[in-house]
């Protein structure tokens, strides 16, 4: 990958004011708004004991991961195809994957940010457990990164247009918050749908995560699931994904 590829590539992000605040700040300030709330820091059976702020910790983390994945980076790709950008590059010395592996690497870096941040405010604001097995949440958090960037290149490469990307990502956005928990955080899910769930990309990361808080490692079931997200989503991407 060309470094000044990726210097050009975290330049352009850092113009994108929409992109840092939803990406790196709106996860932490749902997180703020709610452990704001007296009731949402108290112990609550629904959560197994959990405070409903802790529950929501990994459902935070997520956010923004999804945020960048399907939202932002499937749009910033279709927009430099539908400008010829990729075509105009394909006959340069810097090849099209330059770009494509540096966006990989911007959003990545600014979920991975978006969810420290997250876990730093969580515990300074609201006392919120520091993951009891760290090494467990690392791996489940850098699967979930990877699998949110699977399925946005997936988006990208389905989209001949920044509209139709728009469209698409919205049609998986919604969904894959409402399994990631935003709606109702997966510990407070009928053990169906819970299950369910669990088989959707961020379903299991979600599942994932919460274990790893806990003190438990990850259940070889949710990393399996991400595993196999991963695979696919990046296949299919590889295989349609179109530089012109």
């Amino acid at each position: 990958m060309s470094t000044a590829v990726l210097k050009t590539e975290v330049r352009l992000f850092r113009r994108e004011p929409g992109s840092i605040f939803w990406i790196l700040l709106f996860p932490t300030l749902l997180l703020v708004i709610l452990g704001s709330i007296p009731s949402f820091r108290q112990p609550d059976d629904d959560f197994g004991g959990l405070r409903t702020v802790d529950a929501y910790v990994p459902v935070a983390v997520l956010l923004g991961l999804i945020v960048g994945g399907l939202q932002s980076m499937p749009q910033t790709l279709t927009g430099y195809r539908e400008r010829g950008i990729l075509r105009r590059m394909a006959a340069t010395p810097v090849r099209p994957s330059s770009l494509l592996s540096a966006q990989m690497l911007v959003y990545g870096a600014a979920s991975l940010a978006s969810a420290l941040l997250v876990l730093v405010v969580g515990r300074l604001g609201f006392d919120v457990r520091v993951p009891k097995q760290l090494f467990g949440y690392v791996l489940a958090l850098l699967l979930a990164v990877l699998v949110a960037l699977a399925l946005g290149s997936l988006v990208a490469a389905l989209s001949r247009t920044t509209k139709i990307a728009g469209a698409i990502g919205s049609a998986v956005f919604f969904p894959s918050m409402f399994c990631a928990g935003v709606w109702l955080p997966v510990q407070a899910m009928p053990d169906v749908l819970a299950r369910i769930v669990g088989y959707t990309p961020f379903g299991a990361a979600a599942q994932a995560l919460n274990q790893a808080a806990a003190g438990h490692w990850p259940g070889w079931t949710h990393l399996g699931v991400l595993v196999a997200w991963i695979l696919l989503l990046s296949g299919a991407a590889t295989r349609w994904f179109r530089w012109e």
